[in-house]
């Protein structure tokens, strides 16, 4: 009794676990066999099996080295292109910083002192000027002749200054109306020139270069009016 006892029912082993176990059919362990070889092995060989780690998980294959020295080469020689076209960006940049900076503050030097070269050559101008009005100052007026000659001297001069610079006055006296450099005040009827002809000059124009300064404003000349002739003439 105490034999069946320990080895429990007929036909179960006991497994060393505890429990019962069945006893292995011969045919369903052929079946499985058959079934295993039937399935390719897709392990990895063991020459081939990455390294576990201690915990049974296999770790990722490192990256193989490059084993082409050409490449190497190559990549070697893009990176010290690549650095170079860096290096050169970088100093493009600043060189084009500079010469921002540099420009704005020519623009602004030659907003402010652009008319220093004319005024240094009116300066002789102004002086010979002044000597003119202390000549005519001491000889009370007496002398009107040579004051009259010093005046036209300082004017020659200040004329040859603005010539020296470019500045021109504008021809307006007996030539046709251009309403680009002349700037018309009035009209007068005028039987002796054709109309839209400048007949008088109020003030005088100066270009400087082919820019406009100042227009010349004229008087210009239009048809006259048969009725005034007559009446001129039947009043005679």
């Amino acid at each position: 009794m105490s034999d069946g006892n320990e080895n429990g029912p007929e036909g179960l082993d006991d497994d060393g676990m505890g429990g019962p176990s069945i006893p292995a059919d011969p045919e369903l362990e052929k079946a499985l066999r058959e079934a295993a070889d039937a399935i390719p092995d897709r392990r990895p060989r063991r020459d081939d099996a990455p390294p576990q780690g201690g915990d049974g998980v296999e770790e990722a294959p490192a990256p193989a080295a490059h084993d082409d020295p050409a490449a190497d080469e190559e990549l070697d020689r893009l990176r010290k292109e690549l650095a170079t076209a860096n290096d050169r960006l970088v100093r493009h940049q600043a060189d084009y910083e500079n010469f921002r900076k540099r420009m704005m503050r020519e623009r602004q030097e030659q907003q402010q002192y652009g008319g220093q070269n004319l005024v240094k050559d009116l300066v002789s101008v102004v002086d010979n000027l002044d000597r003119a009005v202390d000549h005519a100052q001491q000889s009370e007026g007496g002398d009107l002749k040579s004051l009259l000659q010093g005046v036209e001297l300082v004017q020659r001069e200040f004329l040859a200054v603005l010539a020296k610079h470019n500045i021109h006055e504008i021809e307006a006296d007996g030539k046709p109306f251009d309403p680009n450099v002349h700037e018309a005040m009035a009209q007068a009827p005028s039987a002796s020139v054709p109309p839209n002809t400048v007949v008088s000059v109020f003030q005088k124009g100066y270009q400087l270069h082919d820019r406009l300064i100042r227009p010349a404003r004229v008087v210009v000349a239009k048809a006259a009016d048969p009725a005034d002739g007559e009446g001129e003439t039947g009043g005679s």
